[in-house]
């Protein structure tokens, strides 16, 4: 599958988190920021996931709502929040429904050789649903910078 864009429905994202069960769709009516990333505890994964905690209260206050996937379990996500006192829910997506669906689940290379994985992605996601912009293969420095201005830009 490949990534949704911008105009595109967001594909289904509903699963486990270290606090309970999320749901893309309970989340109608208001805007939804969700980022893939490859692995808790990570530099670049925590790094971003820190630059969005620290960008947490901003965002909420313009009506948006932030979640993380990776592959990682429910366990991972849950000592991994813990660490770093993040506010937002991370998806386990065990099964890699949620990821393939999305169409970050691809063929990366390292140091000559080729394995599947995520590529770090983000999509802004409208109050109806629908993608308003997408950041496919994110470098994590002023990344979440550029996903505020982008908001704040599309809200008017």
């Amino acid at each position: 599958m490949s990534m949704p864009e911008a105009g595109q429905p967001a594909p289904a994202l509903s699963g486990p988190t270290q606090d309970g069960a999320f749901d893309l769709s309970a989340h109608r009516g208001r805007w939804a920021i969700v980022y893939f990333y490859p692995k808790d505890s990570t530099p670049g994964c925590t790094t971003e996931a820190c630059d969005f905690r620290d960008a947490y209260a901003a965002l909420s206050a313009a009506d948006a709502v932030v979640v993380g996937v990776s592959r990682d379990s429910v366990k991972r996500h849950q000592g991994f929040a813990g660490k770093f006192e993040l506010p937002f829910p991370l998806v386990a997506d065990d099964d890699g429904t949620i990821t393939e669906a999305w169409g970050v689940w691809q063929e990366k290379k390292n140091y000559g050789r080729s394995y599947m994985g995520i590529v770090r992605s983000t999509f802004l996601v409208d109050p109806d649903g629908k993608i308003a912009h997408a950041w496919p293969s994110v470098r994590v420095k002023g990344h979440v910078a550029d996903v505020r201005e982008t908001l704040a830009r599309l809200q008017g």
